[in-house]
């Protein structure tokens, strides 16, 4: 017997938006309410199952690959289903929110994947969410335009043929809707609701433009919590009907636990699995977290300090290339977050050259493609890729079988030279506050000190904060970090604030309040598991 209907979603303390309806149909809603009430539970259940590895991690202060699995990585068998052509060439990928200007630029950047973001790029407002989804529709439906009211440009799309691939970026596990709630007021997770709503308006609709429904995947810390997604995937699509393995989900490696289970969570996804991507500052955040109690060792640098050469980050990247391409999925690298001068051609110069050297790098290392976080990087990347690639869409076929990694080379932090500095401090607090007042103004991705942050930059802030204070840390300069000196930091940096953009800017905007979560996610003893917790109690709207 078939289970009973479930009872619509309550819309839970939301002002009205334009066009919501379109969004948030009965049949939309009564679709997440089912992957509600069919995949929560397991949500949960995998949520507590991070705590415990927490704790397991801080009593022995190691990882290593999971014996109960070594059957799967033995086994030279099996393949992720082929790339569908749409994503078969992914040699250059830009990143952002999904706002009018931002989709409608993103899609004509010539980037081959437009990753549209609602994570770390976008703050979780009820207009973000929703709003967004509707961008993507009118994207889909080419009933999308945009004029900026302060410049009076006018943006449109360009042909479909010369648009890039989207790739959606749902909410992680973590995060849940407080906008949506069942009948006992429980909130919907964000990623069920980000997911639920994008495939079931889009889903056939970008099979008849000749793609489909394509996903990242973000925070996954283990292959069970890829098998939620794949269980996940297989009910959508039968709820829908269309073909089994429409979809194709990339899985960020951003957490150093999932690090350790690569080719099993390409395993878990076998049939929806389009490729693995390495997220930097995330894992990095991810490392301070988990190893927070274990001493100097584990103790980072300066995260400017903690390039894409350091040991263990060519551990992670090399050993990811190895595993997509021993398994036919796409490898796909990390980051360039410059945000081009419009004033100081110098800086450009150099920024460029640093961009065109780390892309030159990944494409060399048997990347398939790269992330940007501007329109102007995409030619710099593309490049790189063009002379690597020429005329194939990827380099699966490079196995990287020289590539051996040990268990401890992924976490072995002590082999940089790097030290943390005053200056890398001062740094943390300069973003973190910065970022967080953008955040609760609603948005996601900002360029401070010309790179494109995201929330990711916040986490290691603060987590960078956090692990030197408890850690007791003497900087150059011979001061230790202390909460004292983190507080006296902040305050000069308020006031360096409040003197830069002035007394009315000061208070229209939410720097006190970011001033005091920074601080208080950077100096509380029980640290916070996510930043966005937090702040999502104090972000309105």
């Amino acid at each position: 017997m078939s289970a009973p209907a479930p009872s619509p979603l309550a819309i839970v303390d939301a002002e009205p938006l334009p066009r919501q309806e379109e969004v948030l149909t009965d049949a939309a809603l009564a679709f997440v309410a089912e992957l509600h009430r069919r995949f929560t539970p397991r949500r949960d259940e995998l949520l507590a199952r991070r705590a415990e590895r927490r704790a397991e991690i801080a009593r022995t202060s190691t990882l290593d690959f999971l014996p109960e699995t070594a059957a799967i990585r033995a086994d030279d068998s099996w393949k992720v289903a082929p790339a569908p052509a749409a994503l078969n060439d992914r040699r250059v990928e830009i990143t952002g929110p999904t706002d009018r200007k931002m989709t409608i630029n993103a899609l004509n950047s010539g980037a081959r994947v437009w990753l549209a973001d609602f994570e770390d790029a976008s703050a979780p407002t009820w207009e973000n969410v929703v709003l967004g989804q509707l961008n993507l529709i009118d994207a889909y439906t080419r009933n999308i335009d945009f004029t900026d009211e302060r410049t009076g440009k006018s943006y449109a799309l360009r042909p479909n043929e010369e648009l890039a691939t989207v790739v959606m970026r749902p909410r992680g596990w973590h995060l849940d809707e407080r906008h949506l709630a069942d009948t006992d007021g429980r909130a919907v997770p964000g990623a069920l609701v980000d997911f639920g709503l994008y495939f079931f308006h889009n889903a056939q609709r970008l099979l008849d433009l000749g793609k489909g429904p394509y996903f990242y995947l973000p925070k996954t810390e283990s292959h069970l919590e890829a098998r939620l997604w794949n269980e996940v995937f297989v009910f959508a699509q039968d709820h829908v009907g269309i073909p089994q393995g429409t979809i194709r989900a990339t899985v960020l490696i951003e957490t150093i636990t999932a690090a350790y289970e690569m080719e099993e969570i390409l395993y878990e996804l076998r049939d929806h699995a389009a490729g693995l991507n390495a997220g930097r500052w995330d894992y990095l955040f991810s490392i301070v977290k988990n190893f927070r109690d274990g001493g100097a060792k584990f103790v980072l640098p300066d995260r400017n300090a903690v390039t894409m050469t350091a040991p263990f980050m060519r551990a992670y990247t090399e050993l990811l290339v190895r595993t997509c391409h021993k398994r036919g999925a796409h490898a796909i690298g990390g980051m360039a977050a410059f945000i081009p001068s419009r004033k100081d051609a110098e800086v450009n110069k150099v920024a460029f050259e640093k961009v065109r050297a780390d892309k030159d790098r990944e494409a060399n290392d048997g990347f398939d493609g790269s992330w940007v976080a501007h329109p102007d990087l995409v030619p710099i990347a593309m490049e790189s890729f063009d002379k690597v690639l020429g005329d194939k869409p990827n380099q699966k076929d490079r196995l990287r079988e020289d590539v051996h990694v040990e268990a401890a080379d992924l976490i072995a932090i002590d082999s940089l030279d790097a030290k943390p500095t005053y200056a890398g401090l001062v740094n943390a607090v300069q973003v973190g506050i910065r970022y967080i007042e953008a955040w609760l103004r609603g948005l996601g991705a900002v360029a401070i000190f010309n790179l494109m942050e995201d929330a990711a930059t916040a986490e290691i802030s603060r987590s960078q904060i956090w692990q030197w204070i408890n850690a007791g840390v003497e900087f150059e300069n011979g001061d230790r970090a202390t909460p004292e000196l983190a507080r006296k930091v902040a305050a000069e940096e308020l006031d360096a604030i409040r003197k830069e953009i002035g007394e009315e800017a000061f208070a229209a905007g939410h720097w006190q309040e970011a001033h005091d979560l920074l601080l208080k996610v950077s100096l509380d003893e029980d640290y916070a598991d996510f930043l966005t917790l937090p702040a999502y109690e104090q972000l309105r709207g």
